[in-house]
């Protein structure tokens, strides 16, 4: 039987943050309970499939085994049930969040201790050169542009993850003035949130917090920092997809998945990237769709091609039926070997500085 060939992946978009990094009152004051107790949620599964709903009781297991993983103790515990999933020379980028005054009560564990814990795990003998570690910034939190600067510039954090749906701009005058110019300085990338789903402040409307996702919203910072190289996760999230897939917005005028594509095919953006974490994992619905556009032999294609990073969003994607290991397996099956090595090995690496592409 013949093997896989030896590659190194890189999972360019992972989070280990626990409950303690989250509000206390995130998404509902009502749910701090079952965060204290998730064995409670699994006795809600048991309940369902008693009375016949196993639909939602599969539901309910996997929202289990979310809020079990957000349940550990500490971000090593959480990064080593990822590393079960992946060959033993996977590297993961690890985005922390600062979720900070988006109105859902105090968050335990500072954006400083995040970073500084994040940081000792990077420096773990067991972990050493498997996390790459990205710093966060929340521009309407006090502090947070600094705190991010020094993990940056004193940490030496790899890159910089911002997510605008709490509440921002990408164009937010903290981030134009205070951080990015740094990131730019040190060739550091970017990841930024794009999807409709996802965290959003609680005062935020669905109409702004979409504005402040969209990818047009990324023009004005790529005209001010031509060098800056960002990806849009989740090439526009499944909403959109599925949207596409319906054929419910054939001219893509806002399609998210069809402006990213437009925008990187164009050529006008030539640091522009996107991942496609936890939009793939509901794989056999939109598989031949990335297929069909990463294996297009025109200029547009090509471009595409060449800007497309693999990521997963664990642990979010704990809420979905199929795991890490799955998806992974099937995304390289579907792609061929040569694609797959692209968007998981050559990609990430050119992404995050470490090779000319």
């Amino acid at each position: 039987m013949s093997r896989l060939p030896e590659i190194r992946i890189t999972n360019c978009h992972i989070h280990t943050f626990t409950s303690e990094h989250v509000p206390r009152d995130y998404p509902y004051v009502f749910l701090r309970l079952f965060k204290r107790a998730p064995f409670l949620i699994k006795g809600l599964a048991g309940l369902a499939r008693l009375l016949g709903q196993h639909p939602i009781a599969d539901k309910v297991d996997r929202l289990y085994q979310f809020q079990k993983e957000a349940a550990r103790t500490s971000q090593q515990a959480v990064l080593e049930q990822v590393k079960k999933h992946y060959p033993s020379n996977t590297r993961f980028v690890v985005l922390p969040m600062d979720m900070r005054n988006i109105d859902y009560g105090p968050v335990p564990v500072s954006q400083r201790e995040q970073h500084d814990e994040l940081n000792r795990l990077a420096m773990h003998p067991d972990h050493l050169g498997t996390v790459i570690p990205f710093a966060t910034v929340n521009p309407m939190a006090p502090g947070s542009a600094e705190e991010g600067v020094r993990a940056l510039e004193d940490l030496h954090f790899r890159g910089l993850k911002i997510y605008p749906r709490m509440g921002f701009a990408p164009d937010h005058h903290v981030l134009m003035n205070k951080v990015y110019p740094v990131v730019e300085k040190l060739n550091r990338p970017v990841m930024t949130h794009c999807s409709r789903g996802g965290v959003q402040g609680k005062w935020v409307s669905d109409h702004s917090a979409n504005r402040y996702t969209e990818p047009r919203a990324y023009v004005p910072v790529m005209r001010k920092f031509p060098d800056l190289r960002i990806c849009l996760a989740h090439f526009g999230g499944q909403g959109d997809w599925k949207a596409y897939a319906d054929g419910k917005a054939p001219a893509g005028k806002d399609n998210w998945q069809v402006q990213i594509r437009k925008m990187i095919g164009s050529g006008n953006h030539p640091n522009l990237w996107t991942d496609i974490s936890y939009t793939l994992f509901h794989f056999d619905d939109y598989i031949p769709f990335l297929r069909l556009f990463l294996l297009s032999d025109d200029e547009e294609g090509e471009r595409l091609r060449s800007r497309v990073l693999f990521g997963s969003d664990f642990y979010m994607t704990r809420q979905e039926k199929l795991s890490e290991r799955a998806v992974c397996f099937r995304l390289r099956n579907a792609l061929g070997e040569e694609v797959f090595r692209q968007i998981a090995v050559d990609n990430p690496e050119i992404w995050l500085g470490e090779r000319e592409g």
